[in-house]
Parts: structure tokens; C-alpha cells; sequence
């Protein structure tokens, strides 16, 4: 069966950048599932999967702008310690969710100077051009359930 919208992929990956460094695998977990169609992984990822079929292997490059996006510089802001109520060490890598008027926003900590907090709002992988090594591992047609609700039920994914 070939990979077409509703249906359920499952898939093994490799996810390196362009220095060859491994920066997410699959290996030793159970393979991702999503349903195609439905923007439950990245826009450049799915584009090269469709047509495929289980058993076939790829190696997909995704530029930024079918990936995490680009770096935005807006989302990079100096916030006042005390913003950080509760908290009594903060360090670069800490993650807060916060809000902001389009909603809560998952910033990561990049900077400390004296009572200033430099935090980032962009994706971890924004910027970054994206090589994934891919081998389909099933296909099969999304129940309606699926499709309805728009990602993957059962064993192969989400339970409610």
C-alpha cells in the first residue's frame, strides 16, 4: 500500500544535521506512527514520504522552511529575573511555558547577566536544515476515527 492521505505510516528514523551529528533516532523504540495528511510531523518530511511504501528506505534532506521554521528574532527576549517567580536557580537549558498574547509560547533559557534572563521561543531546530534516513515500516487505511480526530489511535498510537 502506498503512503496517500488517511493513511497510518509507521517509520524507523535517523535524524541528523549537516554536520553529521545524530540528533534524534528512533533506534531501540517502537517506530513513529502518524497519519498522513493531517501535519502531525513536519511539512517536508511527509511531502518526501508520500508515494513511498512499506519496506522502502529514503533519505529525506528538509530545508528550514519545511522544517521548524527559520530563526526568529523576535522570539528571543531579555526578561527580568523576578519574571521567574518560585524559581531559585535558573540556568541556560531550562525550559518555561510562557504566556503571551498568541498564547503559551515553551521558551528555553540561553542567557544569565546579573538580574536579566535571556530566553528563546524558537524551536530548538529552527535554522536548521534537517537529513533524515528513513525506513517505512508499515502502511495501512486510517479507521474513521482517526481521520476524524485527525491523528493515530490504538496500538500504533494515541489512546483517549
Amino acid at each position: 500500500m502506498q503512503i496517500t492521505e488517511n493513511t497510518v505510516v509507521s517509520f524507523h528514523y535517523t535524524l541528523k544535521n549537516d554536520a553529521g551529528e545524530v540528533l534524534d533516532s528512533s533506534e531501540g523504540r517502537e517506530p513513529l506512527s502518524y497519519l498522513h495528511g493531517s501535519g502531525n510531523i513536519i511539512p517536508g518530511l511527509e511531502k518526501q514520504l508520500d508515494g513511498k511504501e512499506s519496506g522502502e528506505s529514503l533519505q529525506a534532506r528538509v530545508e528550514p522552511g519545511e522544517g521548524y521554521g527559520e530563526v526568529q528574532p523576535s522570539l528571543v527576549q531579555d526578561v527580568p529575573r523576578d519574571a521567574f517567580q518560585g524559581v531559585e536557580d535558573i540556568q541556560p537549558g531550562m525550559q518555561f511555558q510562557a504566556q503571551t498574547e498568541g498564547g503559551p509560547l515553551l521558551v528555553t533559557v540561553t542567557k544569565l547577566e546579573g538580574d536579566t534572563v535571556t530566553v528563546d521561543g524558537n524551536h530548538p531546530l529552527a535554522g536548521e536544515t534537517l537529513n533524515f534516513d528513513v525506513n517505512v515500516e508499515s502502511v495501512r487505511e486510517a479507521s474513521q476515527e482517526e481521520i476524524e480526530h485527525g491523528h493515530v489511535h490504538g496500538e500504533d498510537g494515541h489512546q483517549h
